[in-house]
């Protein structure tokens, strides 16, 4: 079979761009595979970081030429005409906010007209994004309509595209584990809880990722002074999104100076393993989630995770088996179940759990599964 697939690789950063890396490997595994990149993503207005750009020194690459623009009508057409040309059986996009629906609506409608028998898919890590307006709804139906088969990772996303595509042809796979985050060279527990300057019967909870609002980053300070556990260290460790200064304010008031380690920036490829093997459990008390990167990266490294119950959390994480949920934003609950993880030392149990059912979570799978929907959605 021969695919095309449409989104950003590197040098972009960020989860969207190792997936689309990941995912064009292992269909390579058995497939021919051609890939197209963004020459240009958000504009500087619209993207609150610091760069889009991924300064790794062992990115997760995939050979791409650079031909999208995100606001270029041009390119979009160039676009759609090399895709023409490639004659693939299916082309997916990789589709995950609004704001990049003009693009590949008008690319994928461009391309029916020039390849009717190439079959256009979307995979959607959100369907709608987590802070949400109409204009969105809008946009999404435009692309939509253009795309003939989607791919989704979580029953509550299918009940959302429901809504903005009645009667769309999709399948459901959960989101794959970022297993290349354990590849190379990998400090052994011990080493990266010393090189983290955590003290012997020390416990790390790690709150990972860029934070913004919905994250919830608040309910896990909340939390932890709460769970008054004085041995148990919180490592915020991502780039802020938004004013970084309430949060500090908070430490201070919730008297967690010197119990909360905070990393304002985003981590590099060769970096993750070192947060991930020192830490007890991954802190994810979101307001609102499709599904989440972050919880498949903790349960690489065998990491259980302190989750809320919104959007498709529940069904990456089984309640008391590899993690543990409680309701959407309620301290309270976050801390009696995190002074329940630590009592019962439930570390050691969940993660053979969590090992266990490896293979529901493969790459491998996912490419099982696009290949059935797009032999379902052949012309």
């Amino acid at each position: 079979m021969r695919w095309a697939l449409v989104g950003p690789l590197h040098p972009y950063r960020g989860g969207i761009a190792h997936y689309g890396a990941l995912l064009a490997r292992e269909l390579a595994r058995e497939d021919e595979v051609h890939a197209l990149n963004f020459r240009r993503l958000y504009p500087r207005l619209l993207f609150p970081g610091r760069t889009q750009l991924d300064a790794s020194a062992s990115p997760l690459d995939f050979p791409a030429p650079r031909v999208l623009g995100s606001l270029d009508p041009l390119s979009w057409e160039r676009g759609a005409r090399r895709l023409a040309r490639l004659a693939p059986d299916a082309v997916l996009c990789h589709w995950w906010h609004p704001f990049f629906a003009p693009a590949y609506g008008s690319l994928l409608r461009r391309l029916a007209r020039l390849a009717p028998r190439t079959r256009r898919l979307l995979l959607c890590h959100n369907v709608l994004p987590h802070e949400r307006s109409r204009v969105d709804t809008m946009l999404g139906r435009y692309a939509f309509r253009a795309a003939e088969g989607f791919l989704l990772h979580s029953e509550s996303d299918a009940a959302v595209l429901a809504e903005l595509a009645p009667g769309a042809r999709y399948a459901v796979h959960p989101h794959p584990r970022y297993g290349a985050f354990r590849e190379g060279t990998v400090p052994g527990r011990e080493d990266a809880r010393r090189r983290l300057g955590l003290a012997e019967g020390e416990r790390m909870a790690l709150f990972f990722g860029y934070v913004r609002a919905y994250k919830g980053l608040d309910l896990a300070l909340e939390a932890v002074a709460r769970a008054a556990a004085p041995d148990l260290k919180l490592f915020v460790v991502g780039e802020f999104y938004e004013d970084r200064a309430p949060y500090e304010a908070r430490i201070r008031e919730l008297g967690l100076a010197g119990r909360v380690v905070v990393e304002d920036r985003y981590v590099a490829n060769e970096e993750v393993a070192l947060y991930f093997q020192a830490a007890d459990l991954v802190l994810q008390p979101y307001r609102s989630a499709t599904q989440s990167g972050i919880a498949e990266i903790a349960f690489a490294f065998g990491r259980p995770i302190l989750a809320t119950r919104v959007g498709g959390l529940p069904e990456q994480i089984e309640d008391g088996v590899t993690g543990l949920l409680v309701p959407p934003g309620d301290a309270g609950a976050l801390a009696a179940a995190l002074r329940r993880f630590l009592d019962e030392d439930l570390g050691p149990p969940m993660g053979r759990a969590i090992t266990a059912a490896a293979e529901r979570f493969s790459w491998r799978g996912l490419a099982a599964s696009l290949r059935v929907l797009a032999a379902e959605t052949r012309p």
